[in-house]
């Protein structure tokens, strides 16, 4: 979707028009977080809100299908709401406005801002909470979705991959290529099992009401792979009690840890950089690429 910032709200509006919603245009607000969707909140002529999730890109259109069919499997199993698409086409996903407010969104200047402390006692149960609902479910399940599934071994080996790519595009890091590679070969590090993971569980994409979890968004990076995946932003952002507190939570509901999760998140998340790269060479945009190589070779700590 093209538009200016000033433009969007009426681009966004004659969209919905075409699906036969008909937004109340000065209640359009856009969120241009995401890469692969801007997403649009908006309520209509009849006062109800709604989320439009509008695509970058053709490209995303295959997995947000697999999304599509994920959340219609998973939706019975989780206490937490997840979106359920009334309007799902290749110009335009929109659902109704789930309870809470996003955890984290950004201002007009790009800067962000906080909605929950992270670090709280009612967060951090709640995470554990959702997460152990969410990787109980059997992958049996969610598999006909078309959903990426991938044992321990393929996981450590698509990071091998994914590393090994972006190496051959940017110039990276000494400092970094040395750490990713010591983690890679160390068998402590990384679980024996995959479970069904979000992939992306940080506040942009939960709602939140007194810093409990009421709902959880885009869905895009879901998988059946490595449950790190969604402790990772907790363990880095929150305060160690209270990584240490989800993490007690999700043990005590049943949910199955291993002892060097926590070193396995922060190795994890020092390759953020990596599906950035990844990002830039999929879609060949400079902005991105310049933005990704900052990104791998910083200086050293």
């Amino acid at each position: 979707m093209d538009g200016s910032p000033t433009d969007l709200p009426h681009t966004v509006g004659r969209i919905a028009a075409d699906h036969g919603l008909d937004l109340d245009t000065s209640t359009i607000t856009v969120n241009e977080m995401g890469l692969d969707f801007r997403v649009a909140i908006a309520r209509t002529s009849d006062g109800d809100a709604w989320v439009l999730r509008l695509p970058r890109r053709p490209d995303v259109l295959d997995r947000a299908g697999v999304e599509g069919r994920v959340l219609r499997l998973i939706a019975p199993h989780l206490s937490a709401a997840v979106p359920d698409w009334l309007i799902h086409t290749q110009d335009l996903i929109a659902y109704l406005l789930l309870p809470g407010e996003p955890g984290l969104t950004l201002t007009d200047q790009g800067e962000p801002q906080w909605h929950t402390d992270v670090s709280s006692d009612a967060f951090s149960e709640s995470l554990g909470d959702f997460l152990v609902e969410l990787h109980r479910i059997d992958p049996a399940e969610v598999t006909d979705s078309g959903i990426e599934v991938r044992t321990p071994e393929q996981e450590r080996e698509n990071w091998r991959q994914d590393i090994a790519r972006v190496t051959a595009e940017f110039d990276v890091a000494d400092h970094l290529t040395s750490r990713w590679a010591a983690w890679l070969r160390e068998d402590s590090y990384w679980p024996t099992w995959s479970v069904l993971t979000h992939g992306e569980v940080y506040p942009a994409h939960t709602l939140v009401t007194d810093d409990h979890i009421t709902a959880v968004l885009d869905w895009t990076t879901a998988s059946i792979g490595d449950p790190a995946k969604d402790f990772m932003f907790h363990c880095i952002a929150a305060s160690p009690t209270a990584f240490e507190q989800t993490v007690t939570r999700y043990v005590e509901r049943g949910g199955r840890v291993w002892p060097r999760l926590a070193d396995h998140c922060t190795e994890m998340f020092s390759a953020n950089a990596v599906g950035y790269g990844l990002y830039a060479l999929e879609t060949g945009d400079p902005t991105h690429r310049e933005a990704a190589a900052a990104q791998l070779n910083p200086p050293p700590d």
